[in-house]
């Protein structure tokens, strides 16, 4: 049984860049070949990681841009299997981290959900809407088929409370730098909440929500973030363009070029 958590923490370290970067991959969309070619692109652009999300008909964290991606990846015929044939295609090249919400691993059961995913190569899962009082049971499932359990902090966790989600954070911290949903915004004031992030957890800083630029990239490695996560203006690139994965690859390359 292969350890999600050493492979994320090997791909953060061996990362040729400033920051590892990680995009946001929706599964199924716009359909479930083109996100598998999607997922490729990522890779040969220069993605360290991957996360991998589950359509979900109501992403009570994402912004319009994934939640419409979402919306056509369903009405396409995306199922959890299909999604786990992408997971399984792209975690030999890099760590698939999969991002899904709390209904779907519930319905199917904490040990059947996290015993698919770890049979399809997944290295890490984040369930952003279950909170740290009731995540025992998911986190122990996961530990023990080697799945790095990645929890969320944000702007508003108070220090306390930063701590006992760090404490018990695996492959890395999921730090979301501003608060609402996921988006593309100005915002590049990163320091205050990677700081905060960082001295409560002893794996590496991830941040996400609202980075869509080489640019806010960049500072966000400078403000000390290990990793970089990037989606909607990925998951809009792949909406508006006749060759989704031939768009977000030069995305990607860019921001991974800059972030060198």
């Amino acid at each position: 049984m292969s350890d999600g958590h050493e492979r994320i923490a090997r791909a953060f370290a061996d990362a040729p860049g400033k920051a590892a970067l990680m995009p946001y991959l929706m599964g199924g969309f716009p359909d479930l070949e083109t996100s598998k070619a999607i997922g490729h692109a990522y890779v040969d652009g220069g993605a360290d990681l991957i996360e991998l999300g589950v359509p979900f008909s109501d992403p009570l964290a994402d912004g319009p841009v994934i939640h419409a991606a979402a919306t056509k990846a369903l009405a396409a015929g995306a199922t959890f299997d299909g999604i786990l044939e992408v997971c399984r295609e792209l975690s030999p090249r890099v760590p698939v981290i999969v991002m899904c919400y709390a209904n779907l691993v519930i319905v199917r059961t904490p040990e059947r959900f996290v015993e698919a995913i770890a049979d399809a190569g997944a290295s890490g899962l984040i369930v952003p809407d279950i909170p740290l009082e009731e995540s025992a049971e998911i986190v122990e499932v996961c530990r023990a088929r080697g799945i790095a359990f990645v929890p969320l902090v944000a702007p508003t966790s108070p220090d306390d409370r930063m701590k006992a989600i760090g404490a018990g954070a695996r492959g890395f911290l999921y730090t979301v730098s501003v608060t609402g949903t996921t988006g593309e915004r100005g915002a590049d004031d990163f320091g205050p909440i990677v700081a905060r992030a960082k001295a409560c957890t002893d794996v590496p800083v991830a941040l996400g929500f609202g980075i869509s630029t080489p640019e806010q990239a960049v500072k966000a490695a400078e403000a000390g973030a290990d990793g970089v996560i990037v989606g909607s203006r990925l998951v809009r690139a792949a909406a508006e363009h006749d060759d989704p994965a031939g768009a977000v690859k030069d995305i990607v390359a860019a921001m991974s070029a800059a972030l060198r």
